[in-house]
């Protein structure tokens, strides 16, 4: 049964069938050979419970906002002021992408919504400063999956529904790996740049007086995540109501610039649309499929499976993220997360490790796979914005960055508190 799935799965995903698509045609081939009654006629119902779940609600309200930084040029303002800021470290705007996407990313909640951004405003400075292209695409796809462990994050918000985690909690755990992989990220494009010369690319001609002119497009970011965690952990709002706090507050900032025209919401609004219906679409297939393994006794099979090794928790552990990195270079992160977590978090859960820092271990491991060939997603994103040349490219130049967030993987199995003691020291401060 188990490598039935995987064949299927493997095979549709090889004729480039849509992700949505793939994992609902799975579950009605499983349905037809193993389920005992027509489980394809709960669709509806799932249909309309998956998409009804208040805290996913959130989902389009994250995108929203990222489409109006976006729309509105906020987010090429905080580009241009990080420009100013960053170029006399070895690397120079590799830097800035970097730090960009750490902050584009403490407001969009999505890894794609932040490569997307950030590449758009900064890859025409590839060839003005002379910087070698692999490794600054790189520095642009490895710095967009921050979008989604720097909180808010939208794939945190989908594991909390499918684990009943605390969302509050999961944003505190991974504030401080978010901070420490982007400053790993940095110290790679630091030691390259060291290493190889060659790799940089001249130096942005900058002033105290610029840099401290430019502050105040530095502020925004920074604005929208007090407004959406802050009304968090004041107790001011929920989850979800701070999705829409932020968008109130991006919309704020906006019209502050006069950039906050009809036009402008538009295009927002007509991309929020596309990418939630993509979402929901991968989210209302994947329940099918899970409800589907479930009926047809799949799951429980797994965990006899899993169980039946006699594994230690760190040796299951070591198989987990073995499972993930390989799964990783052929699925599609959102739909493996929503496939998987079900069968896999109780696993690690019941074997003694916390559910917040399981998800933290989850969304890392995500990142992995949104820059691991062949189909890491964040190389598409970064490869279309280039519109030339071959994918290759953009392989080879993550391809330092995935060894970095395999170290980042190790950290936190050795140092778990880098996840838990701010969740821990907020449940004990209230």
């Amino acid at each position: 049964m188990i490598a039935t799935t995987l064949i299927v799965l493997l095979g549709l995903l090889a004729l480039a069938v849509p992700v949505a698509a793939a994992l609902g045609m799975l579950g009605l081939v499983l349905e037809q050979i193993y389920g005992r009654f027509p489980l394809s006629l709960a669709m509806g119902e799932l249909a309309w419970s998956t998409s009804n779940s208040f805290l996913l609600v959130a989902i389009p309200f994250f995108v929203l906002l990222g489409e109006i930084l976006l729309r509105s040029g906020i987010a090429e303002r905080m580009y241009s002021a990080l420009v100013q800021w960053m170029p006399w470290l070895p690397g120079g705007l590799m830097h800035s992408n970097i730090v960009a996407c750490g902050l584009f990313a403490a407001t969009s909640g999505s890894s794609v919504a932040t490569a997307a951004t950030i590449g758009t405003v900064a890859l025409g400075e590839v060839e003005r400063r002379g910087y070698n292209e692999r490794l600054f695409l790189g520095t642009i796809a490895a710095g967009g999956t921050l979008g989604i462990l720097i909180p808010p994050s939208i794939n945190m918000i989908v594991y909390g529904v499918l684990t009943e985690t605390s969302i509050p909690q999961l944003y505190l755990a991974g504030l401080l790996p978010g901070i420490v992989l982007t400053v790993l990220f940095s110290l790679t494009v630091m030691v390259a740049c060291l290493l190889r010369p060659d790799l940089d690319g001249t130096r942005v001609p900058t002033s105290w007086e610029g840099r401290l002119r430019s502050l105040p497009d530095l502020l925004p970011p920074l604005f929208i995540f007090a407004a959406v965690i802050g009304s968090i952990y004041a107790g001011l709002a929920t989850a979800t109501e701070s999705a829409a706090l932020g968008v109130i507050a991006a919309m704020a900032v906006a019209a502050w610039h006069r950039r906050l025209t009809l036009e402008v919401l538009r295009a927002a609004l007509e991309g929020t649309m596309r990418t939630t219906a993509m979402i929901m679409a991968i989210l209302i297939a994947a329940y099918f499929l899970n409800f589907v393994m479930t009926s047809i006794g799949l799951t429980a099979q797994v965990n006899r499976s899993i169980t039946s090794l006699g594994l230690s928790p760190f040796e299951l552990l070591l198989v987990v993220i073995a499972f993930y990195i390989v799964l990783g270079m052929f699925m599609e992160t959102l739909s493996m997360m929503v496939a998987t977590v079900p069968i896999i978090a109780p696993v690690l859960i019941t074997a003694g490790f916390d559910p917040v820092w399981v998800g933290i271990l989850i969304i890392l491991l995500m990142e992995t796979a949104m820059i691991t060939p062949p189909v890491g997603i964040n190389l598409y994103v970064v490869q279309g914005l280039r519109k030339r040349g071959r994918i290759d490219d953009v392989m080879i130049g993550v391809s330092p960055f995935v060894l970095t967030l395999v170290l980042m993987i190790a950290v936190l199995v050795v140092w778990p508190d880098l996840a838990l003691w701010l969740p821990r020291s907020a449940a004990t401060a209230g």
